[in-house]
This record gives structure tokens, sequence and C-alpha cells, in this order.
């Protein structure tokens, strides 16, 4: 087997491998399956981290989590999947931060794994055994990884300092 087949099929598991983690989680989020709390519980959870407005935040994270997770496994919009994935961690990394790293005590040592192997997917692209490469790449150009991936950062930039001046804000009062 040539090497450029190992590394096509090497990115082929990796990307059904994270994609299928990440969209678990958020139909978790979303719907409730496989022991989650669905819309309801997620926005009681989403609001006792201090995110507002809860609902929306927790239908963010379930469609950012369920949906980049398909698109990953898929290898379609590679990098707008990567992106939305690494982002949805990303806000997931700032609320587990004050427990440490470690994931066996809370930390945020899962959600940031989850991240950079997202990121690193939507940064290298997802090989030939893809939707993205089946569909010549359409949705996989180098202006739409940039744009992606600034727009992920925005996102999270606005979503984790509302959190935080919201958060400081309730300390404030108390």
């Amino acid at each position: 087997m040539p090497c450029l087949d190992r590394r096509d099929l090497g990115l082929l598991v990796l990307r059904v491998g994270t994609g299928a983690v990440l969209a678990a989680h958020g139909s978790q989020k979303l719907f409730g399956w496989f022991g989650g709390g669905g819309i309801e519980g997620t926005t009681a959870g989403m609001q006792a981290m201090g995110f507002h407005p809860p609902r929306h935040s927790a239908v963010a994270a379930g469609l950012g989590e369920a949906g980049s997770g398909a698109l990953l496994a898929l290898g379609l919009a590679t990098p707008a999947a990567g992106a939305a994935a690494a982002g949805a961690m990303s806000a997931a990394v700032a609320v587990h931060a004050p427990a440490g790293f470690f994931a066996q005590g809370g930390g945020y040592e899962y959600p940031a794994f989850l991240g950079f192997t997202a990121a690193a997917i939507g940064l290298t692209g997802p090989g030939r055994y893809s939707l993205d490469h089946a569909t010549y790449h359409v949705l996989n150009r180098p202006w739409i990884v940039a744009l992606a991936f600034a727009g992920s950062a925005a996102g999270v930039v606005a979503v984790v300092g509302k959190r935080s001046r919201g958060l400081r804000r309730s300390a404030a009062e108390n």
C-alpha cells in the first residue's frame, strides 16, 4: 500500500472517530441521546455555567458539536467543520479550566484534545476518502480555511468574553 493511501486511510479513521465522538456528544445536548440531558438539561447547565441566553447557548453548543462532528465524519466542508468543532471545544475548555488540566479532576483535557484534533483535521484536509474529495473540494478551499478559523475565533472571543463578564458581575454582586 503506497504512503499516500495510508495517509488517506489514516485521515479517514481520524475524521470518522473524532466526528462520531463530537456528533454523539452534541446529540446528548440536543436530543438527550446516550444518557444526555437534552435541550432542557443542557439549557439548565448553560445557565449554571454563566452562559446567556442559556437556551441559545445550549442549541449553539449542541449544533456546533453534532453538526461539526457529522461533517467531519463525512469529510464535507472539512475546514468549516474543524473550525466549528474547535470553537465549541474552546468554550468547553474555558468552562473546565478552573478545575485544572486533567479530566479526572473535571479539567479541560478532553475538550482540549477534541478541539486540537478537529482543528488539525480542518487545517490538514479530509484526504481522498471524503465527500470533499468527491465534490472536487468545492467546500475545502484555502480561503474557506482562513475564513472558517477566523470566524470561529471571533465567535469564541465573543461568547467566552460575554460569559466572563457575566461571571465577574455576578461575583461583584455577591
